[in-house]
């Protein structure tokens, strides 16, 4: 280290000065010059230049384990505590949660909630198996936008979503409604809250339609839903505590390329043996192909029915939009918050 600091300052200082002050020899200096770097030195600088990179690709979010993952799949065999030691040197790190937290749930004391078929077990063995609902909240200069999610707990994707400034009832109908349409399951169970919102008699007859079970955690116990709660935290320590939005359209856009952009393609999860969520259900054969098919033709004619300039109709066609963004990933077989 005092040699490498003479080096770096001998334009600004006597060699033999330097040499003098760090009580080490003008000779050893030389001579370290001379010697020929060490193989771990250069492999070392090589492996902390793909890390940095690796880092970038990851929107700046992987700590070790992650950058680790990245660096196995493409052949090279590292271990975790020299890619923390090498990323703290390259000065880069993986970001952590915010504290801050709003309550949001609000509870409807006239409905009755469903009972509670998950029990805090997540485990799901098979796509379209268990899903997971709740809603959060992104602040913005303008107000909140409101987002609702519907997470598959199979492999952690987000198969439905929707964003609104608003918490009716109809946020979490426009979650399910895209969740539906792109997963089309025989049999579901879709675990949530006891928000008024998932309590209310309109989700509570859109479930009873499309045979969708609901099941509805304990009342003011995140661990009841866990998994979404998980999402959440994903979101706020990578999106949101590290970007503010002017209004919620711009909020919205961040969203959406969050969730489609690097979540359910990119995003590697521990759970799920360090893969993405589309990776992990390509693997395993999770989505068959005759899902995206049928999910494009009706989506089409969705949007082809809508009348122009009607204001509903360009809702749903941004949601078609969306969508088709979605289903292009499914080309392999495979606390409210009220502020």
């Amino acid at each position: 280290m005092k040699f490498a600091l003479i080096e770096a300052e001998k334009a600004e200082f006597p060699i033999a000065f330097m040499c003098r002050q760090l009580g080490v020899s003008r000779s050893g200096y030389y001579a370290w010059r001379s010697r020929p770097r060490a193989a771990r030195s250069i492999e070392d600088e090589r492996l902390s230049e793909k890390i940095v990179e690796l880092h970038r690709r990851s929107r700046k979010t992987y700590g070790s384990p992650r950058i680790m993952e990245d660096l196995r799949e493409e052949g090279i065999r590292v271990g975790r505590k020299r890619v923390a030691r090498l990323m703290v040197k390259a000065e880069v790190r993986g970001v952590c949660r915010r504290r801050r937290k709003v309550h949001t749930t609000v509870r409807c004391q006239g409905q009755r909630p469903a009972p509670d078929l998950v029990q805090r077990d997540f485990t799901a063995q098979e796509p379209n198996q268990l899903w997971v609902a709740d809603i959060t909240y992104v602040p913005t200069d303008r107000g909140f936008l409101y987002l609702a999610v519907v997470l598959d707990a199979f492999s952690r994707r987000i198969v439905g979503w929707a964003m609104e400034t608003h918490l009716r009832t109809e946020l979490v109908l426009g979650a399910l409604d895209m969740a539906l349409e792109q997963r089309r399951p025989q049999a579901v169970v879709h675990h949530s809250d006891q928000g008024c919102q998932y309590t209310s008699v309109e989700f509570g007859a859109r479930c009873r339609k499309n045979g969708v079970q609901p099941s509805m955690g304990s009342v003011g116990d995140c661990y009841d839903n866990a998994m979404c709660e998980s999402f959440f935290a994903t979101l706020e320590t990578e999106l949101l505590d590290r970007h503010t939005f002017a209004d919620p359209a711009e909020a919205r856009t961040a969203v959406f390329d969050f969730i489609e952009g690097w979540y359910n393609p990119h995003r590697r999860h521990s759970s799920i043996g360090y893969k993405s969520p589309v990776a992990f259900e390509r693997a395993l054969g999770g989505v068959q192909a005759g899902d995206r098919s049928r999910a494009r033709a009706d989506s089409s004619a969705r949007i082809s029915a809508q009348p122009h300039g009607d204001e509903s109709g360009s809702r749903i066609a941004e949601g078609d939009e969306r969508s088709e963004l979605v289903l292009d990933a499914l080309s392999s077989p495979c606390d409210h918050h009220h502020p």
